[in-house]
């Protein structure tokens, strides 16, 4: 165990932002980081537990990091706590209107914005349920900047109303900007800036989670216990011990989804526009051609990009090399996948299991309740009528991990924003 002794000298004590950048450290290691002042203890990778310590000037953090790689994270904790916060005079303080807020971002983005001043986030979030769209854009008068998530729309009209509405900057707080027209946005001198990485472990837990849900029909078990039938008819699944896993897209999604895969016991195939090499160099699969990757995988994971090369790239053509006890899951974007070629194979019997994060035609859907209305989207009802598919409300991002480094690098973005700091990779360019 490696131990750090602290004295506060910061006159606003350990605010919101060292918090933030302190859990977002932790978070990185394997190693437990304990959290003590003021005989209360927090978790070193919990954010919202650091600020309930409400450590003022003068006090004493003692910090117990424990574990296999200690020494590097006690390495990197101790850079953290070791950094003024207050590098710059305040900023004026940067008005966002937040667009599809829900309960639990609330609960991260408030407690990030509650101190103002040097050093700190200094902004000020005004909520709003509703989604940014044509409708809607003129609830962002008087506003400095958005902040935007995936089912938003950020088209061009909307985008020419924001700059008319006096916005700067549009914050995504997520990785994708398809829904963001960056030409009006270039034109309109607004900034965009995303989140290029929250958990790729998130995403790729799920990938594999529905993936088997579908294969194993446990949707269809639980059920059926529910109502006391125990029989296994219908629920029978496949090994993936020994079978072909492809990944579509090695990014930091897709190569989290490959070592799951090899612990699975799985030849793991790869195919990416721009191939990483030194994945192969290291054991963890093989790069092949596309043709190659769908005649030979027993299970396809998406984690392409969303670009016109990769629009429907599982369509008619590439479902009809693929084997019928196929397994395919989609947690990328739902645009990789061509539905009416999908549904088309599942008529005819084809895959053993397909999970669906994301589709084509969600938008509608996507993170609202709607349990007392008819579902009259055709896409959607036809899908969950198949007993081997499962699809999820894109909620592959959603752990408390990922949800703390989405609010902790969109109002990293929005300080440097405010400051004139660089953005690094979090900027989007048309």
């Amino acid at each position: 165990m490696k131990e750090i002794v602290y004295q506060v000298t910061n006159p606003m004590g350990v605010h919101a932002r060292p918090c933030a950048l302190l859990a977002q450290c932790c978070v990185n290691f394997k190693s437990a980081v304990t959290v003590t002042a003021n005989g209360k203890k927090a978790d070193g990778r919990n954010v919202l537990e650091l600020l309930a310590l409400r450590v003022r000037t003068g006090d004493t953090l003692r910090l117990e990091v424990s574990g296999e790689d200690e020494e590097q994270a006690r390495k990197a904790v101790r850079e953290v706590i070791d950094r003024e916060f207050n590098e710059k005079k305040a900023a004026a303080l940067l008005r966002i209107a937040f667009f599809s807020a829900k309960d639990y971002d609330r609960i991260f983005f408030s407690e990030l914005t509650r101190d103002k001043g040097e050093g700190t986030y200094n902004s000020d979030i005004k909520y709003f349920t509703t989604n940014l769209g044509p409708e809607t854009a003129n609830l962002a008068e008087g506003f400095d900047a958005v902040c935007v998530f995936v089912n938003d729309n950020v088209s061009t009209p909307v985008v020419e109303r924001l700059k008319e509405c006096g916005v700067r900057l549009i914050l995504l707080r997520c990785a994708g900007f398809n829904n963001v027209d960056l030409a009006a946005a270039r034109d309109c001198g607004i900034t965009v800036l995303r989140v290029p990485a929250y958990s790729p472990y998130a995403v790729a837990e799920h990938a594999m989670a529905i993936v088997q849900e579908a294969n194993r029909r446990l949707h269809k078990a639980y059920n059926k216990v529910k109502d006391n039938n125990f029989a296994l008819s219908g629920l029978m699944g496949l090994d993936l011990h020994n079978k072909i896993a492809g990944i579509l897209g090695t990014g930091k999604i897709g190569v989290c989804m490959a070592r799951i895969c090899k612990g699975y016991g799985m030849t793991v195939l790869g195919w990416d526009a721009y191939p990483n090499k030194e994945l192969e160099k290291e054991g963890l699969l093989t790069y092949v051609d596309k043709e190659e990757l769908f005649r030979r995988v027993d299970l396809l994971s998406l984690h392409a990009p969303l670009f016109p090369a990769t629009h429907h790239i599982v369509n008619e053509e590439s479902i009809a090399l693929m084997k019928d006890t196929a397994m395919l899951v989609n947690t990328a974007r739902g645009a990789l996948v061509d539905n009416e070629a999908l549904i088309a194979a599942l008529k005819k019997g084809k895959f053993q299991a397909v999970a669906l994060d994301v589709y084509e035609g969600e938008d509608e859907n996507v993170y609202t309740d709607r349990s007392d209305k008819v579902i009259t989207d055709d896409i959607t009802a036809r899908l969950l009528m198949f007993p081997q598919v499962v699809v999820t409300s894109h909620q592959a991002f959603f752990t408390r991990e990922a949800m703390q480094a989405i609010a902790v690098v969109t109002m990293e973005n929005a300080r440097n924003f405010n400051e004139g700091n660089d953005y690094g990779e979090a900027e989007v360019k048309a």
